[in-house]
C-alpha cells in the first residue's frame, strides 16, 4: 500500500457569544483536517490542534510535506514521523509539528481500516472499557455572573458526571477566588473541580490564587504557567497541595522529557493533535508510566478516547458537550457520548470518526 494523496480542508464557524479564557477571546470556533488518501482506496483523516487561525499557514506547510509522503507505505508512521520532523529546517514545536501530528494520526487511522481494527486494540488494546470524564467549560462570557455560572457548572456535572473544569486567570484574584467558590458551592462536595488558568500567571500570582483556593478542594490545578517555565512549574509544585497539571502547549517526546526531569507537574496533559500524533503520545505515556504519573489527554474528544482506553496511566478523559460551541457535537456523525459519566472507545476500524459534511460544509475556508 502506497500513499497517493494529501489534502487539507479547514472549517471556521461563528460562535453566538464569543469565549474568553485567562489569556484569549473566542469569537469563533472550527476545525482543521488532514486526509491521506492511498492505492488502496484506504483513506485516513488527522485532526490538527489550534484551529483558530493560520489555515493558509497550515495549507502551505501541509503541501511542503506532501513530496515527502507521496510514495510511502502508511504503516511507516516511525519512519516518516522521523523524515518529517527535521528540527533544523522545520518541527520541534508549532504550526509544523502540529501538522505533522495530524499525518501521523491520519496514518494511524489508515492502518486501522486496513486491519479492521478500532485504534486502540492497534496502539495498546483496550486497558480501561469505561473512561470517566470531565465536561471542560465555565469560559468568561458576557452577561455571565456568578449565578449563570454556577448554572452551567451544575449543568455539566449531568449525565452522572464526576468532574468538571473551569477557566480562571481572566479577572483579578480576588474575584476568580469568588467564582470558585460558586461553583464549588453549586456543584457540591462529590464532584471534582478543576481550574484552568491557559497560562495566564506570574509565578507570585500563581502561588497567591492557589493558597486562596487549597480550601476549596481542587482536583488540579492546570496551566498556570507559561509552558516554558519550567523552574516555575517546579516550585509551584512544591509549595501548593493542589495538584499541577500541564501538557496541552507541549510538544513532543523531548518537552515531555523535561517536564518530568524537572517535576514539573502531578499530571500530564499531552494533546495528540499537537504534540506530535499518536507516535508521539506512546512514547509520552511510557515516559510517564516509569515515573508513576498519570496522562489526562488535552483536546479532541473522539481521538483522544482510544489513547487513554489503551494506556495503564490514563486518568480522565477531556470531554466538550457543546454548552459553549454546540458543533462540537455536530462535526461527526456519531459522536462520543458519555453515558453515567463515562465514555467508550468505538469499536469502528481507526479512529472511527466520519466528518458530518451535511453539518460543516458550508463553514469550509479552505
Amino acid at each position: 500500500m502506497k500513499i497517493t494523496n494529501v489534502s487539507y480542508k479547514s472549517y471556521r464557524w461563528p460562535l453566538a457569544t464569543p469565549i474568553r479564557n485567562g489569556k484569549h477571546i473566542y469569537p469563533e470556533a472550527g476545525l482543521n483536517v488532514i486526509q491521506i488518501d492511498t492505492d488502496e482506496n484506504i483513506s485516513g483523516i488527522g485532526l490538527i490542534g489550534g484551529v483558530h487561525n493560520g489555515s493558509d499557514i497550515f495549507s502551505s506547510i501541509t503541501s511542503h510535506f506532501k513530496e515527502t509522503l507521496i510514495g510511502e507505505d502508511p504503516f511507516n508512521t516511525e519512519r516518516i514521523f522521523y523524515d518529517l520532523w527535521q528540527p533544523k529546517i522545520i518541527g520541534r514545536r508549532g504550526m509544523s509539528t502540529r501538522i505533522i501530528s495530524g499525518i501521523d494520526i491520519a496514518l494511524w487511522d489508515i492502518k486501522g481500516k486496513y486491519t479492521k481494527l478500532p485504534l486502540y486494540k492497534l496502539i495498546g488494546g483496550q486497558f480501561n472499557k469505561r473512561i470517566p470524564v470531565y465536561v471542560a467549560g465555565g469560559y468568561y462570557e458576557e452577561g455571565k455572573g456568578l449565578k449563570q455560572l454556577g448554572e452551567e457548572m451544575v449543568n455539566n456535572s449531568a449525565s452522572g458526571v464526576t468532574a468538571v473544569k473551569m477557566k480562571i486567570g481572566g479577572v483579578s484574584i480576588n474575584e476568580d477566588v469568588e467564582r470558585v467558590k460558586t461553583v464549588r458551592s453549586a456543584i457540591g462536595s462529590d464532584i471534582k473541580l478543576l481550574v484552568d488558568a491557559n497560562c495566564a500567571y506570574q509565578y507570585h500570582e500563581a502561588i497567591d490564587i492557589a493558597r486562596k483556593i487549597e480550601n476549596q478542594d481542587i482536583f488540579w490545578f492546570e496551566e498556570p504557567l507559561p509552558p516554558d517555565d519550567y523552574d516555575g512549574y517546579q516550585k509551584l509544585s512544591q509549595s501548593t497541595n493542589i495538584p499541577i497539571a500541564t501538557g496541552e502547549n507541549e510538544y513532543t517526546k523531548f518537552g515531555f522529557r523535561d517536564l518530568i526531569k524537572n517535576r514539573c507537574a502531578s499530571i500530564l496533559q499531552p494533546d495528540a493533535l499537537t504534540m506530535g500524533g499518536v507516535s508521539e503520545f506512546l512514547k509520552v505515556s511510557y515516559m510517564a508510566q516509569a515515573e508513576n504519573l498519570p496522562i489526562s489527554p488535552h483536546g479532541n474528544q473522539d481521538v483522544q478516547i482510544h489513547l487513554i482506553s489503551s494506556i495503564s496511566n490514563g486518568l480522565l478523559l477531556e470531554y466538550y458537550n457543546g454548552s459553549t460551541d454546540p458543533m462540537w457535537l455536530d462535526m461527526f456523525e456519531e459522536p462520543l457520548q458519555i453515558t453515567d459519566g463515562h465514555v467508550v472507545a468505538p469499536e469502528r476500524p481507526g479512529l472511527g470518526i466520519n466528518l458530518n459534511h451535511s453539518a460543516i460544509s458550508k463553514y469550509q475556508v479552505i
